[in-house]
């Protein structure tokens, strides 16, 4: 039985909270992704191959990320989630900042491992105070709100620390992107109440949010008891293989093989992906809570679709011959591959229970960032190394890229499969999945 309607209504406070988590997401991103803006001239002044870049911009990071992430996700759901983001934060930005030090591959190396260890503090709790702000249809609307940190971190980042790297060096750009987030670490833990947990739902699903509550290995065996959000699992791993290693390397297929300056990637590249990847996510989740009230299976659906659009914009842009006309059919897929964001996060948090949201986000973001950020762009950078020397480092990267298309069909495949147990469990008479 859920809440009332008069118990559902959303003020503006659960909007301020969504805008300082969103805030924090964007230098979340941006924090992550600063090695794949800055990777050219750091390959240049520290003399790394394509492979160490690939493995500090992704494995390494992902690695301690998503180690993390599952234990600092229960313990969530059983302290303060506020707190933990604020201090996850702060630790993050820190660590950022001592990447600007860094003299060889290992300072690098290291400095990202600390980067990972504090962010993953971040995502998954702040998934689990939205939803206990807003009722389940409205969550996915919320959830494409906050998510707009991601193209908001995305623009900035190019735009900043392309800024910053273009007038004062890529050591500079990695200081003035890491001091905000600590401001922003402040101002959450000042500002932002702890919700109460299972606000909006039954409070039968609210019991397992007590104090001791189920243990990691119950939550999993949770998880991967409902067949959907098994699927929900491969639809992400196929999905964030592409989008990350296509997010990774493309400021340096613009500037390595298409002709694009610094200078053109802090100023165009960061309005078109900031304009596109925004679109794309806030059109997700609000297309996705409109339609699947009546289509439960909108939520992969939707992603499912855009994905397949984009997939012949994809291989044109990256064919292209220069750099701005890559960058005008790059806008589709960038678009497009932020779709599956917001739909795939309210799958999990409209099917876990009150108690496990902030470890089930956990879990799927495990598979996604384990995958897809360290997997995609280390084998981006890995096949790059071994075509550079048949094909030279710029045509070497280009194919690299190109042999990405054939994972985008997996994605869509992975998506509709999980479209359709949506909407097996919505049927009338449907037996509950475990959980």
């Amino acid at each position: 039985m859920q809440s009332t309607q008069s118990e559902q209504r959303v003020g503006v406070y659960p909007y301020f909270v969504v805008l300082i988590l969103g805030l924090i997401y964007a230098f979340n991103y941006l924090d992550r992704q600063i090695v794949a803006i800055l990777a050219e001239p750091i390959k240049a002044d520290l003399n790394l191959s394509d492979t160490q870049i690939g493995l500090v911009s992704g494995f390494a990071f992902a690695v301690f990320y998503t180690s993390f992430g599952i234990p600092v996700a229960w313990m969530a759901d059983r302290v303060n989630r506020v707190r933990v983001v604020a201090v996850a934060c702060a630790v993050w930005s820190l660590f950022t900042g001592l990447c600007g030090l860094s003299n060889n591959f290992l300072h690098l190396l290291f400095a990202r491992i600390g980067v990972g260890i504090g962010e993953a503090g971040g995502a998954a709790p702040s998934m689990s105070i939205i939803s206990d702000y807003f009722p389940p249809h409205r969550r996915g609307g919320a959830i494409a709100l906050w998510s707009l940190g991601v193209p908001l971190g995305a623009t900035v980042g190019v735009a900043l620390g392309g800024w910053a790297a273009a007038e004062f060096g890529w050591r500079t750009a990695f200081f003035v992107v890491a001091a905000p987030g600590v401001v922003l670490a402040l101002l959450l833990w000042l500002c932002v109440r702890e919700p109460k947990r299972g606000r909006f739902d039954a409070p039968v699903e609210a019991a397992p949010g007590g104090t001791k509550g189920p243990s990691i290995m119950q939550c999993v065996r949770d998880f991967l008891g409902d067949p959907t959000l098994r699927m929900l699992l491969l639809a992400a791993a196929a999905y964030s293989f592409v989008f990350n290693a296509f997010a990774a390397w493309a400021p340096a297929l613009l500037m390595r093989a298409k002709g694009a300056e610094m200078a053109d990637i802090a100023t165009w590249y960061s309005l078109v992906i900031g304009f596109s990847m925004a679109l794309g996510m806030f059109l997700s989740g609000h297309l996705a809570d409109r339609f699947a009230r009546t289509t439960p299976s909108a939520y992969a659906m939707i992603p499912a679709w855009a994905l397949g659009i984009g997939i012949p914009f994809f291989v044109i842009g990256v064919m292209a011959d220069s750099w701005y006309v890559a960058l005008i059919f790059l806008t589709i897929p960038m678009a497009m591959n932020m779709m599956f964001v917001a739909p795939g996060m309210a799958i999990v948090q409209n099917l876990a229970p009150p108690g496990q949201r902030s470890t089930s986000a956990a879990i799927l973001l495990f598979v996604i960032n384990l995958v897809g950020m360290g997997l995609g762009p280390l084998y981006i950078g890995a096949a790059s190394d071994w075509l550079a020397g048949q094909y030279g480092p710029a045509q070497g990267l280009e194919y690299a890229m190109l042999s990405l298309a054939p994972f985008y069909p997996v994605a869509v495949v992975t998506l509709v499969l999980v479209a359709r147990s949506l909407h097996r469990r919505s049927q009338p008479g449907a037996a509950p999945a475990a959980a």
